[in-house]
């Protein structure tokens, strides 16, 4: 399927190697997350952790329940404000900024709890991913030309056509005006996704996309992810407790453990950390 008014991002920048993986490209570090340290009080969330992202990897955050895997993904995106530590993204370093300012640099989240509005339909849900994207303001909007086509409608209605362009991507046609909240859990979860694809972020943040996803759902989020990887040139970084989707789908994967990184590599080289198999691999949590 072929999505030509969808803009792809360049999969790699000047100086882009050649991965293992097949004829994919993985580019530069453009996220770099450096001696971040985040407490609640007296309780340490997070104790100086450092790694980085390329372009155009599937980058996995990984860990048992209470990690602070979660708590990364809140300090890269600003929901959570770090005490120590910096973050830069494509060499613009931030402290304190806050989610708004993170989503308009080129950063898009999903979250495991979904925040989706149950009673509007898909279409407008996804439609709330354009709002960074809307440049007509409110006035214009609402003196629309009833003679003909002003600049508010025209914008709208180039939105509304990428939006159907996600929808199609995302397989869910059959479901564009329907409530989402009527939804089965798993395309509700990729209502969510979508969403987050109508902001044309350069990097997705995925809070486990699969959560309670029966095998046939994971099946399917797993090729969107990797399509997006592929075919929008998106840099992914998520959380996922399934190790069976982790290790088919990332090209590299941190691991936390009470809020400190004991393992960096690729999914053999995880896979075979006796520190990870310890705290997580050959543990039951």
């Amino acid at each position: 399927m072929r999505h030509d008014t969808m803009n792809q991002h360049e999969s790699g920048s000047a100086g882009a190697a050649d991965t293992a993986t097949g004829q994919k490209k993985i580019g530069e570090v453009i996220l770099d997350v450096h001696n971040i340290s985040l407490r609640f009080g007296g309780v340490k969330a997070l104790t100086d952790i450092s790694f980085n992202v390329r372009e155009h990897e599937v980058r996995a955050i990984i860990g048992p329940n209470g990690a602070g895997k979660s708590s990364m993904l809140n300090c890269i995106n600003g929901v959570y404000q770090p005490q120590e530590g910096s973050i830069t993204f494509r060499g613009q370093t931030f402290k304190h900024m806050n989610s708004r300012q993170v989503a308009e640099m080129g950063i898009a989240r999903t979250f495991q709890n979904l925040a989706l509005f149950k009673g509007m339909s898909v279409i407008d849900n996804i439609m709330t991913g354009r709002n960074l994207r809307i440049k007509s303001n409110l006035f214009s909007q609402a003196f629309r030309n009833p003679f003909g086509i002003g600049g508010a409608q025209k914008e709208e209605e180039q939105h509304r056509e990428f939006v159907e362009h996600i929808i199609d991507f995302l397989e869910i046609q059959a479901y564009r005006k329907t409530p989402v909240g009527t939804l089965p859990y798993g395309l509700q979860k990729r209502v969510d996704l979508g969403r987050a694809l109508a902001m044309e972020p350069q990097m997705l943040l995925l809070d486990e996309p699969m959560a309670g996803m029966n095998l046939e759902e994971k099946q399917d989020m797993s090729r969107f992810i990797l399509d997006v990887n592929d075919e929008f040139g998106t840099t992914i970084v998520l959380i996922e407790p399934d190790m069976g989707v982790v290790m088919d789908i990332s090209d590299r994967v941190v691991v936390l453990d009470y809020g400190k990184k004991i393992g960096d590599g690729t999914p053999d080289e995880v896979r075979n950390n006796e520190e990870v198999i310890k705290a997580y691999l050959g543990t039951s949590h």
